[in-house]
Parts: structure tokens; sequence; C-alpha cells
């Protein structure tokens, strides 16, 4: 039999493939957006329509609480691999939408002049066209009119272009553009127009009735004698299903495309159907930082070039000031460390010293093991002559316990606590006597004449049995 599974070369060329998925992954920009603040239900859910346009590289259940703050969402944005904020946020006159570049900046502010959201775009359209596949890849970016207007706008079209992947053209897989998202700009009234489209590509030079063969859904030929009515004369469709095509929206085709009729370098039509949401922007302002920072441009307030040059001097003045704090502090954090260091050594130093000498202080090692063994010794034969003389009342022989012997005082007048103790001794046998002759007492008084007798109940004496 044949080995099943796949085999070792199979597993190993797959993981690397996963693994190159993986960083090509990584490597795409992502997204959070959200709203802050009492956006309202309106501006809620036109954050969660954006969401849906920046799929598939964006946190499609993403929940922001009240008490997460900006610094929150920077800190969790940056092991997930997060590169762009889309926040919303609405004020008393106005709605505005933040574009964020993390780590370092810059963040540009847009005002939202007008919005509709998707419910309203598909309601609004005789026949919408929008399904889940759509947004398995990102849209496709189109910038149009980003001309040489100044460096804001080269600063929002780089801004825009670094929110989606990049492609290249030549090798760019056709059935994997999906969606269009075009963002316009008008020079004259400084607002751009933010629309999102769903692509759709059909063969063209066929007629209503072949168009509509090739489609998915089935025409109804249930009053045609024969098909070829349905190809010459297009009965039983209208016209509205028969879009018109011209030279603005067809091309041919450089690889084959998914859908009926779509065959390589055959001309086919391009067509787009808006999804939503769409909204149209003005900026506001671009600032440096990460929601901070010096303001590059202001589209309502222009300062001259001496309070530029002031600003600067105040901002250089303030780094100034912040570097020499911080200069100062690794000054005493060296400084306490060699003081740390010093008197480590100067303790050591004292240490080793009165090891040297001998110091007093110095911790008490003990007597020796065969001491300790030895003073043992002679304690235990000292207890077992004291427990000889008092059993037998006589001096224990030298040989028996050679050590206490040495121990033992000189022969002469005994020391005044050796005579306390034999009168101690001499006390505590004469109490052993006296207790041991009353309970000899005791006992024959029980006996009495009768000979040995048992009590029973509480100590009263049972009579003797009477002899046959």
């Amino acid at each position: 039999m044949g080995q099943s599974g796949r085999s070792r070369h199979q597993k190993r060329a797959r993981a690397q493939a996963q693994l190159r998925n993986l960083e090509a992954y990584a490597a795409q920009p992502h997204s959070f957006v959200f709203a802050r603040g009492r956006a309202g239900r309106g501006v809620r859910q036109l954050s969660l329509d954006l969401r849906r346009v920046m799929e598939p590289l964006t946190a499609t259940r993403l929940q922001v609480r009240k008490k997460n703050s900006l610094k929150d969402c920077v800190a969790v944005a940056g092991p997930l691999g997060v590169t762009h904020f889309l926040i919303l946020s609405k004020t008393e006159t106005n709605i505005y939408f933040k574009l964020m570049r993390l780590p370092g900046g810059p963040t540009l502010t847009f005002r939202i002049n007008k919005y509709t959201l998707v419910r309203d775009v598909v309601s609004s359209l005789r026949r919408h066209r929008m399904h889940e596949q759509q947004f398995t890849h990102a849209p496709l970016l189109v910038l149009n009119s980003f001309g040489p207007h100044g460096m804001h706008v080269k600063l929002m079209a780089t801004m825009f272009q670094n929110l989606f992947p990049s492609i290249n053209v030549h090798k760019v897989n056709l059935n994997t553009i999906k969606r269009c998202l075009l963002i316009n700009y008008n020079p004259d009234s400084q607002e751009l127009d933010f629309r999102h489209y769903s692509i759709k590509v059909v063969p063209v030079g066929a007629s209503r009735g072949m168009k509509k063969l090739l489609q998915e859904k089935f025409p109804n030929m249930s009053r045609l004698q024969d098909i070829s009515e349905l190809l010459a004369t297009g009965a039983g469709l209208s016209e509205s299903e028969a879009e018109p095509d011209g030279e603005h929206n067809i091309t041919e085709l450089p690889q084959a495309v998914a859908g009926r009729g779509n065959m390589r370098a055959q001309q086919s039509a391009v067509r787009l159907t808006e999804i939503g949401p769409r909204m149209t922007l003005q900026l506001i302002k671009i600032q440096e930082g990460v929601g901070e920072g010096n303001v590059l441009f202001h589209s309502f307030v222009h300062k001259t070039e001496e309070e530029l040059q002031a600003i600067l001097a105040a901002k250089e003045e303030k780094l100034r000031l912040k570097a020499q704090r911080q200069d100062q502090q690794a000054r005493n954090v060296q400084r306490k460390r060699e003081q740390r260091e010093a008197h480590r050594k100067k303790s050591l130093a004292g240490i080793k010293r009165s090891r040297a000498d001998g110091d007093s202080d110095a911790e008490d090692p003990g007597a020796p093991p065969e001491e300790e063994g030895a003073g043992q010794r002679e304690e235990e034969e000292e207890d077992e002559a004291e427990y000889f003389r008092q059993a037998v009342g006589e001096e224990p022989d030298e040989d028996m316990f050679p050590t206490a012997a040495k121990r033992r005082r000189p022969a002469g007048h005994p020391g005044k606590k050796q005579q306390g103790k034999q009168r101690r001794l001499d006390r505590g046998s004469d109490r052993r006597q006296l207790k041991a002759k009353g309970r000899a007492q005791v006992a024959q008084a029980k006996l009495g004449p009768g000979g040995a007798t048992r009590t029973h109940g509480r100590g009263r004496a049972r009579p003797p049995k009477r002899a046959a």
C-alpha cells in the first residue's frame, strides 16, 4: 500500500508557504477604526461602515470603552502591528475625522461636511451588488486631482497611499480586485470626495440575449418557441438590464477574470456600482505627532514669519531645558552609584580587617567536636555514679566510673553545696520510707482477720464466704 498523507517535502513546502504568507501579511498596513466621545448613533454607524471599507486589514470587532485613552490604544497597536488610526468624533457644531500614522505621526484632521451611510446608498440604488467575497481583499485606491497644489496636498496623498497595501501592476491578480476607493480632490473648494465602489467586469460585443445567457441567473423562456428568438431579438428583457457601455469603460483584459466570457485578450467592460459610505471631507490641520505636536499646516490660522520664529525659539528652549534636566539626572544617578560602590568596598575592607585581628564581636566558632563528645561522656558517667550512690548507698569504685572519679572532689570537709545536696537526699529517703510504711499499714487494715478481700462498689469490703 502507498503512503497515506503528505510527504515530508510537501509538509516542508506547505510550512514555508504559510510562513511567507504570514510575513507578507505582517508587512501590510493595518488600521483601527473607532469613534471617540459622545459621537451619537449616526457617527458610530459611520465608523462601522468605514471598517467595512478597510477590511480585511482592520480590526472588525474592535471595542473601545469610554475609560480607554488614546495612549491605551497606541500601546495595544504596537504589538499587533497596527500602523494607522481612523478616529471619528463629534462636537456641538461639526463632525471630525482624524487620520493618524503610528508610531510617530503625522496626524491629519478633517472636517466631515457631508456623509451618507451604506444603508442609505444601497436603498437608493435599483440594483445593488455587494457580497462577502468582495471584502476578502483590500480595495483598489484611486486618487484624482492630487496635483501640485501645495505640500499639504502631497502629504494627504501620501497618507492615503500608505493606508492600503501597494500593488505591482505587472504581477497583480485581477481576481483580487473587487472594490475600488475613489478620493477626488477639488482645488477650488479644497474638499475631498470619498466614494466606495464595487467592480464588475462583463464581456462586450454580444447581444442582450447572449449577455443574459452568460449571467448566473438564467432568463425565463417559457413564452419562446426557440432559443434563437432570445438571441435575435432579446425578447422578454427590459431596457434597464442593458447598461450603456462606451470607450470610457471598455478595455482589453491582460488576463482571464472570473466571470462568464471574460477571457484574456478580449474586450470587456468595467462597471462600478457604489456601495457606500460617502463622505465630503475638508482638511483642517496637520500635526507633527500622534494627536499632538507642532502644527505644520492650518486652513484657518495663518502665522507670520516672526510668530513662527518665536514659536520655534520657545520649542528649542523647552528642548534645551529638558536636555539639561536629563543631564543633571544622569549625573545624580552616577554619583549615587559611585557612593554605593565606595560604601560597599569600605564595608568589605572592615570585615576583612576584623577577621584578621580576631575581633571579640565575631561569632564564636564553638568547641571542637572531640571536646564536645568528651564533655558529654563525662556528664553521663557523673549521672550514673550519682544514681549508684542513691541506690546502693556507697561510693562507686574508681574502676566503674573513671572519668567521674577524676572529677570527684578530693577527700576532706565537703563544701556548702555538697552538704545541702546531701541533706536533700537524706530528707527524700526518709519521706519515701515513711510513705512505704504507711501504705503497708493501710493494706494490713483492709485485710482484717479473715484474710485477703476484694472491694466492690464504693470501696466497701465484701464479707468473706462461710465455710460449708
